[in-house]
């Protein structure tokens, strides 16, 4: 076994958690971290695992949450990202929150600390080197200058994005499609498709122009000081075309023609909004053209008002913000190689998913795939019907691009939520003993707790431990 050393870049969460999981292999890593040498817009300290957003680690709900869900696999896996967290944990609900300084400063110590990790404090300007043999790069949504322009000369000008234009992402069954309709515009039939590409959701003027009023006035988020205003005519914001006019969104994203209810063939809908299915499994569907900076929870009640969305579920919300992320469904492969040089893999946020969970997960994922390779086992990635196996798919796979818009504007970073788990088979949900039919959201809860319940007993199973219930007894 050679005695080179696995070099990790960048000493965020995804860094941080890829270097533990080496180490803890018996192997020896340097992970570097430019901090304090070169400081960026957003950390104050030179700590590892610096939280620059929310102290949140969102639900820690592990039966009906999938965020929950990606956490217990986190720690069956021996997280350093999570044993920290949990030492640190400060009241908020179901969720899991943390003390910010003594979070970061549990991490910095532990890597310290470890007799196989050496943290190297300095720029590293460019990809990784053959010579340095296989790497991580986990630089992050705030990845410097040289290092970006170095992996946009590997991997082609397109294949880099530096802000989000995220649209709302709806899972598909909680579409009313008694009001909603499959049909793509004028029934044109684009490559693998059929004509009834799209969700359609008609709306009648007096909806139309109640809706475009409410996204004037919602509540908006504002840019971070570091970010600016990455305003660019291809991806505004909804509400700030409706500012541009009354009419603007229906000769938009919301125009109806070529499209026909087929509820109600006869009226002629005023403004139509489309979805567009978003992921191979079927589950989720974008709202198209959606993309918007209104506050989290303006914005779902703005969103439900659309004809067929007054139910919907979002897996994810809309947004703009500086994230530096690849097109990785064309670049990398399922173990997060980058296929153009395979001694490089990529980590957390750059691989497109969102939110600090997900960031460590793909870190401890590859981690764990690198020191497979140098260990001579096969690198194998969780099965998709865990919450870590659907991220990675989902990254590097599951999203469907569509010609008519650029691969990097396509492809949008997400954060883990069940519609990127494979369905149940049938007969997987099972009502409770003495009750003959489901009520209210009785069905939906049971059908969550079956998905954690099979994604937490493969996660045991890829790692090579007891089922969890076996486990527990």
């Amino acid at each position: 076994m050679s005695k080179q050393p696995i070099h990790v870049v960048g000493g965020g969460l995804a860094g941080s958690e890829a270097a533990w999981q080496i180490a803890e292999r018996g192997l020896p890593v340097v992970l570097h971290e430019m901090r304090p040498v070169r400081g960026t817009e957003a950390h104050k300290t030179d700590k590892l695992a610096e939280l620059v957003c929310s102290n949140s680690f969102r639900s820690d709900d592990s039966q009906t949450n999938a965020v929950g869900v990606l956490h217990a696999e986190m720690r069956l896996a021996n997280s350093l990202i999570m044993r920290c967290a949990d030492a640190h944990q400060v009241p908020a609900g179901s969720a899991l929150a943390v003390d910010r300084e003594g979070f970061s400063g549990a991490v910095s110590e532990a890597i310290a600390a470890h007799p196989l990790i050496t943290v190297e404090r300095g720029e590293v300007e460019g990809l990784p080197p053959e010579e340095w043999g296989p790497s991580i790069v986990a630089t992050g949504p705030l990845t410097a200058p040289a290092l970006a322009k170095s992996i946009s000369a590997a991997t082609g000008t397109d294949a880099l994005a530096f802000f989000d234009a995220i649209a709302p992402i709806v899972h598909f069954d909680s579409i009313d499609m008694d009001k909603a309709w499959f049909q793509s515009r004028y029934d044109k039939v684009g490559p693998g498709g059929t004509g009834k590409d799209y969700i359609n959701c008609p709306l009648d003027k007096d909806t139309y122009e109640r809706f475009v009023a409410a996204l004037v006035e919602g509540d908006r988020a504002e840019f971070k000081e570091w970010e600016g205003t990455p305003y660019f005519d291809g991806c505004l914001p909804i509400e700030i075309m409706a500012e541009r006019g009354p009419e603007t969104l229906r000769h938009g994203p919301m125009k109806p023609m070529g499209l026909t209810n087929a509820h109600q063939p006869d009226i002629k809908a005023y403004a139509v909004v489309q979805l567009r299915q978003d992921n191979a499994l079927g589950t989720l569907y974008n709202i198209v053209g959606f993309q918007t900076k209104l506050k989290y929870g303006a914005q779902a009640a703005v969103l439900r008002m659309i004809p067929g969305l007054e139910n919907a579920e979002f897996a994810r919300l809309g947004g703009l913000h500086r994230n530096t992320y690849l097109n990785s469904p064309t670049l990398l492969d399922p173990t997060l190689r980058l296929k153009v040089r395979p001694h490089i893999r990529f980590a957390g946020q750059i691989t497109g998913c969102e939110g600090y969970v997900e960031s460590a997960a793909v870190g401890l994922m590859t981690g764990r795939f690198a020191a497979a390779e140098r260990l001579g086992e096969a690198a194998t990635p969780p099965p998709q019907t865990t919450a870590m196996g659907a991220l990675a798919a989902h990254i590097t796979g599951g999203h469907l691009a569509h010609q008519e818009e650029s691969g990097k504007r396509s492809f949008q970073p997400m954060n883990i939520n069940f519609g990127l788990f494979p369905p149940l088979e049938p007969g997987a949900i099972q009502k409770p003993e003495g009750v003959t039919r489901f009520r209210g959201k009785d069905k939906a809860i049971a059908k969550k707790k079956a998905l954690s319940a099979r994604a937490l007993a493969d996660f045991a199973g890829w790692l090579g431990q007891a089922p969890i219930a076996e486990a527990a007894e």
